[in-house]
C-alpha cells in the first residue's frame, strides 16, 4: 500500500540524522558565526555607550565653560566701565585744573598790561611835565629878554598852570 508519507525505517532514519546534524551544523554555525557577530555587536553597543558619556560630558564641559565665559565678560564689561569712569573723572579733574591755570595766567597778564598801562601812563606825564618845564623855561628867557614886567609873567605863570592844571604838579 502506498502510502501518502512514508514512515518506513529508512525515512525516520534519514529524518533524524538530518535533524542531528541540522542541530550540530546550528551550535558550530552559533560558535563560529553568531558570537563572533554577538562579540562584535556587543563591543559596537559599549562604544556607542561611551560615545553616548563622552558626549555628554563634554556638552556637560561646554555648558560650564559658556558659563565661565559669560561671568568673565561681565566682569570685563563691568572693568572697563569702570576704567572708563575713571578716565572720565580724570578728565574733568585734568580738565578743572587747565581752567584754572587759563584764569591765572590770564590775570597774570591782565596785573601785567595794567603795570604797563600805569607806567606808561606816569611816563607821559614825566614828559608833559618836562616839556611843561623847558616852555616854562623858555617862557622865562623871553619874558627876561623883553624885560617883562612882574605883572606879566605872572599872568603868563597862572595861565600855564591853567592849562595844565592843579593835579598835575600835585601828583
Amino acid at each position: 500500500m502506498e502510502r501518502l508519507i512514508n514512515f518506513d525505517p529508512q525515512w525516520i532514519n534519514d529524518v533524524v540524522i538530518t535533524g542531528v546534524n541540522i542541530f550540530i551544523l546550528f551550535f558550530a554555525m552559533s560558535y563560529l558565526l553568531f558570537d563572533p557577530a554577538r562579540a562584535f555587536l556587543e563591543k559596537r553597543r559599549q562604544k556607542i555607550a561611551n560615545d553616548l558619556e563622552t558626549a555628554k560630558n563634554s556638552k556637560e564641559d561646554a555648558v560650564a565653560l559658556k558659563a565661565e565665559y559669560e561671568d568673565r565678560l561681565k566682569a570685563i564689561n563691568k572693568e572697563a566701565e569702570q576704567i572708563m569712569d575713571e578716565a572720565r573723572k580724570k578728565a574733568k579733574k585734568q580738565e578743572a585744573e587747565i581752567l584754572a591755570e587759563a584764569r591765572e595766567e590770564a590775570g597774570r597778564i591782565l596785573e601785567r598790561a595794567n603795570k604797563e598801562i600805569d607806567l606808561e601812563r606816569k611816563k607821559a606825564l614825566e614828559d608833559v611835565k618836562t616839556e611843561i618845564v623847558s616852555i616854562a623855561a623858555m617862557m622865562a628867557g623871553k619874558a627876561v629878554a623883553a624885560s617883562m614886567d612882574v605883572r606879566i609873567q605872572d599872568s603868563l605863570i597862572e595861565e600855564t598852570l591853567k592849562e595844565m592844571g592843579e593835579s598835575t604838579w600835585q601828583s
